[in-house]
């Protein structure tokens, strides 16, 4: 367990049930602990608020993929301290799990958890902060009450998480372990209570989910999935990421049943087959264009999503052309870009890096650019089609709301409206592009 503490000065006079505010960075697996870690509070008596409000206790669930990652997890914790200067500061999550030592030197830091200790992070907490000594009282009785409302109506479930895959770059699988799958009954269970306290979509997340099942007697995605259709209620089910190999004509058969969204996330990481091979990704790139071609080919509208890392060590000039030409045929619907940055603990950082911080940089703002044009394409090719949209949140602007939703091929999208759309799925008419949304018209 990895696992530091400092006290915090002593904050008298605070009410009965403390408060916790847990803040996320990071992935959507990310996002699916820092929901189970705020159930775990609410069963412990805590009261959970919003990350920006003033709280007894902030949490906050690190990434540590990129340098960026360390270097933002070490200015929220700070930021965190100053506005909060009595509160128990918590770090957790990867960064916590790979560099616990690092974390605990941040100003006001008090309580560094890894990820093999987030489950029992409430009871370390309370001891903490030493209830009793401190005048919080006894937990209530009812800790459930304290739950603050309904679930989101897109809600994270994780359904494994781990990685065998030891790719040069990733450090991943130091910090999230080997692969574990969670029983599919588990997750049946997961979904139905989102359902009942109004989700109205999942989004299945893990480290390697084409993996899911391996360690499970008789189970694969492809089972779960089609459990998850027949015993689940939710209306929409989304997954969040596959990799190009294992994605099969089988398995974009499930996909004939609308209540899964046709939104695809790919990694491609590089478009250059010998960065590929130097980073042990498991496909080349005429793999990878076979992927896509054999989801767009069942799926025309499908959002094709994806990760690259520019300036990977070995990636000269040619290579990276070689991988901006390849992205750019790909043209997915949206681009996660990351300049190369050394993980210690991974192959990787052993690597000759002769790319300059400069380089990387322009090589970057070159993917970006191309993120936002493929990304501009896509949304253009989809106007005057119609989708369902899952409605998330308003705005005022003027007399009626502006109201903002997801459709199921993952387009950000809004309309004016004075009817209350607020966690309801509609059909919706894509009619113009604003920005990086799309306005609708809701019949």
């Amino acid at each position: 367990m990895t696992v530091s503490i400092r006290f915090p000065e002593s904050n008298h006079g605070q009410a009965a049930a403390p408060t916790v505010a847990i803040h996320t960075h990071g992935c959507k697996l990310n996002q699916a602990d820092s929901d189970q870690l705020a159930r775990r509070f609410v069963e412990s008596g805590y009261r959970v608020v919003d990350a920006g409000e003033t709280a007894d206790v902030f949490v906050l669930n690190t990434c540590t993929v990129t340098l960026t990652a360390d270097s933002k997890a070490r200015q929220a914790l700070r930021k965190a301290h100053r506005a909060n200067p009595h509160a128990l500061i918590v770090a957790t999550g990867c960064y916590a799990q790979r560099d616990r030592d690092q974390l605990a030197q941040v100003d006001g830091v008090s309580l560094v958890v890894g990820n093999t200790g987030k489950e029992r992070l409430p009871e370390m907490v309370s001891q903490a902060l030493d209830r009793n000594r401190h005048g919080m009282g006894p937990a209530p009785a009812a800790a459930s009450l304290l739950w603050p409302g309904p679930a989101r109506n897109r809600a994270m479930v994780k359904i494994q998480e781990g990685c065998n895959q030891v790719c040069a770059y990733c450090i991943v699988p130091k910090v999230r372990g080997r692969e574990r799958s969670i029983p599919p009954e588990t997750l049946v269970d997961q979904i139905n209570d989102r359902a009942s306290r109004g989700s109205r979509e999942v989004v299945l997340t893990g480290t390697q989910l084409g993996t899911y099942g391996y360690d499970l007697p008789d189970m694969t995605l492809h089972t779960l999935i089609e459990t998850l259709l027949l015993e689940t209620a939710i209306p929409r089910i989304r997954v969040s990421s596959l990799q190009a190999h294992e994605i099969s004509p089988q398995l974009l058969d499930l996909w004939q049943d609308n209540r899964l969204c046709p939104h695809f996330h790919v990694p491609l990481q590089n478009g250059s087959d010998p960065v590929l091979r130097a980073m042990r990704r498991r496909y080349t790139t005429a793999q990878f264009a076979a992927t896509l071609e054999l989801i767009r080919n069942r799926m025309p509208d499908a959002g094709i999503t994806t990760d690259v890392i520019a300036g990977f060590p070995g990636e000269g000039d040619a290579e990276f052309q070689e991988s901006r030409d390849f992205a750019a045929r790909m043209a997915f619907s949206d681009m996660h870009v990351f300049p190369f940055s050394p993980r210690p603990g991974t192959s990787a950082s052993y690597l000759e890096d002769t790319t300059s911080p400069q380089v990387k940089k322009e090589r970057t703002a070159e993917m970006l650019d191309l993120a936002s044009r493929t990304a501009a394409e896509f949304r253009h090719s989809q106007l005057g089609n119609i989708r369902p949209v899952l409605w998330e949140s308003s705005t005022r602007n003027g007399t009626d709301p502006v109201w903002q939703g997801l459709t199921d091929n993952y387009i950000r999208v809004k309309t004016s409206t004075g009817r209350d759309l607020r966690d309801r799925i509609t059909l919706a008419r894509l009619v113009a592009l604003d920005g990086e949304t799309v306005s609708v018209e809701v019949p």
